[in-house]
């Protein structure tokens, strides 16, 4: 869900006393909210509420729709340089071979460079319930491999049958 922000406009806003920033972006002074909107009416632009939370509240002459126009332009920037970091999952096992080793971190350096976090985990199977502790060993080698370009940002940790370790990657 988007949060919109609605502001306040011309006959909308119904506080007794405003502050008043002009058009040119000096401050105009303390007056009441009809010799504002008058002021803004006399220069063919609107009055818009652009701080209602300050005492009292700020409003400013401007072209509404310009306004409105210029904050969406802003707002679709920010969404097109934001980056959406994903969670890869990596499956290890506690009888990994070396090349199976070297693969799966292959993999693993690949999702980091990405800029994704990587969440490694193990699924511990019968009478490997009762030798975590190999597991985890398993984990901090694997770790080991990744040559410090990534941060562990949760430890290998045995819960239940699995055993998961949360890596990001490092900063250059």
């Amino acid at each position: 869900m988007e949060k919109k922000e609605f502001y306040q406009v011309n006959q909308a806003i119904r506080d007794k006393q405003v502050r008043v920033i002009g058009a040119d972006g000096q401050m105009v002074g303390i007056m009441t909210s009809v010799q504002a909107l008058r002021m803004a009416e006399e220069a063919d632009l609107d009055l818009v509420k652009i701080s209602p939370n300050a005492e009292p509240p700020v409003c400013k002459i401007m072209d509404y729709s310009k306004f409105k126009y210029e904050q969406a332009k802003k707002d679709k920037e920010s969404r097109r340089n934001q980056t959406v970091v994903e969670i890869k999952e990596i499956r290890l096992s506690m009888t990994i071979d070396v090349g199976d080793i070297a693969v799966k971190t292959k993999q693993c350096l690949k999702f980091l460079e990405q800029g994704n976090k990587v969440k490694v985990s193990i699924r511990m199977k019968g009478r490997e319930n009762s030798r975590s502790y190999q597991g985890i060993k398993v984990m901090e080698d694997f770790f080991a491999g990744l040559d410090g370009k990534a941060v562990q940002d949760k430890k290998p940790l045995a819960e239940g049958r699995n055993i998961t370790m949360m890596l990001s990657p490092a900063k250059a």
